[in-house]
Order: C-alpha cells, then sequence, then structure tokens
C-alpha cells in the first residue's frame, strides 16, 4: 500500500485560477490568461497583441492600457509560473526532515507542480528564451534557488546517509529536469496520473543516490 502524500495531493487539488488572484484588475488578468493560452499554442513570436486580444474579447488597444508591450505579458506570466513553483516546493518541504525524505518529497512536489501546470510550465520553459536578459533577474534566482536546494540536499545526503554522487552539480541538474521536462509531454489525457507521475520521479531520484538500490524510506 503506497504511503500517504498529502504533498501531492494539496498540489494537485490547488485551482489553478488562484495563481492569477493577485492581479488587478480583472481585464489584466483576462490579458494574461489570453496571452498564456496564445504563447501555448503560437509561441511567443507567433502570438501577436491582436490574437491576444482576441482571445481576452477585448481591443487590441486595451492590451497596452494594462501593459506596455507583449514582453510584458510574457515576463509577468513567467515570474507567476516560477513564483508558484517555488511556493509548491517550498510548502511540500515544510516541516520534512532528513535529506532522503526532503529529496524524495522535492522531486514530487516539483513534478506535481509542472504536471498540474503543464501549460503554464510549458510556456515558462520554452518561452523562456525570449525575455530579454535585463528582465531575467528574478526569474532567473528563482531557477537557481532550485538547484541549490537539491545541492545541499545531496551534500547532507553524502555526509549523513552515504549518498554516492559523484558530479553533484550534475545530478542536481538532472533532478530538477525530471519534473521540469513533464511540461514537455504531459496531458490530462495521458493513463499515468500526475500522482503516478510525481511518485515515480521521487523514487527515482533516490535510486540515483543511494548505494544499496532501494527508494524505500
Amino acid at each position: 500500500m503506497l504511503a500517504e502524500a498529502p504533498h501531492i495531493e494539496r498540489i494537485i487539488a490547488k485551482d489553478p485560477a488562484s495563481l492569477w488572484t493577485s492581479i488587478r484588475p480583472d481585464s489584466s488578468r483576462r490579458l494574461l490568461l489570453a496571452a498564456l493560452d496564445a504563447f501555448g499554442t503560437l509561441g511567443f513570436e507567433g502570438a501577436t497583441t491582436r490574437e491576444i486580444a482576441t482571445r481576452a474579447k477585448m481591443s487590441p488597444a486595451a492590451v497596452y492600457v494594462h501593459y506596455g508591450a507583449k514582453i510584458d505579458l510574457l515576463e509577468t506570466i513567467l515570474e507567476v509560473a516560477h513564483q508558484a513553483a517555488w511556493e509548491a516546493v517550498s510548502e511540500a518541504l515544510d516541516g520534512v526532515v532528513g535529506p532522503s525524505r526532503r529529496l524524495r518529497v522535492f522531486a514530487e512536489a516539483f513534478a506535481a507542480w509542472h504536471a498540474s501546470n503543464y501549460m503554464l510550465g510549458r510556456v515558462a520553459q520554452y518561452e523562456l528564451p525570449a525575455l530579454p536578459e535585463g528582465r531575467m533577474e528574478k526569474i532567473a534566482a528563482i531557477r537557481r534557488g532550485f538547484e541549490r536546494l537539491v545541492r545541499h540536499e545531496l551534500r547532507l545526503g553524502i555526509d549523513e546517509e552515504g549518498f554516492i554522487v559523484p558530479d553533484l552539480d550534475g545530478t542536481a541538474l538532472v533532478i530538477v529536469s525530471l519534473g521540469i521536462d513533464l511540461v514537455r509531454w504531459y496531458s490530462p489525457d495521458r493513463r499515468i496520473t500526475v500522482e503516478e507521475l510525481a511518485r515515480l520521479r521521487g523514487e527515482l531520484v533516490l535510486r540515483m543516490v543511494r548505494p544499496w538500490g532501494t527508494a524505500a524510506d
């Protein structure tokens, strides 16, 4: 019988619309959601402001009332995505003790968030190169934070639990990538559920670093 995983359940149960409640006024939020839809289907370069306005059921001029340029929409979407993923992982890890357990929970929560928010995650990864370097500071800091968190747990695991990690930076990058890669192919019509994907990621991560070849806690 599988152990309970409330951190996975919380992420799955969270309404994606709640990620955007801080965006005011409502018309700004509508434009962001329309832009997310357009970027997800057409890409940043392919989505025109007219297309975004049409999806938001607003006039093209209305876009510039709320956002100075199309790039401002993308920047806001990317910041919302990265901050939401960080908060989901932080909440999942709250109170979790021990490098094996924390590494597993990180992998599960990170995977669950990306699968549950696959379209937002897809835009956040695929359209990131369109964002000018001068606008990347906040997002880049969060991305570095994920890898730094994983490296920290790997170091503790090496010292306290005998993890075997020949390449610390490379292993941390692979662990983070296991979650991010889900946005490339996941959709709800897949036979595997979000919870199953998350649990599998958690198991695989521990098998990568524990010499005794088991993912059991």
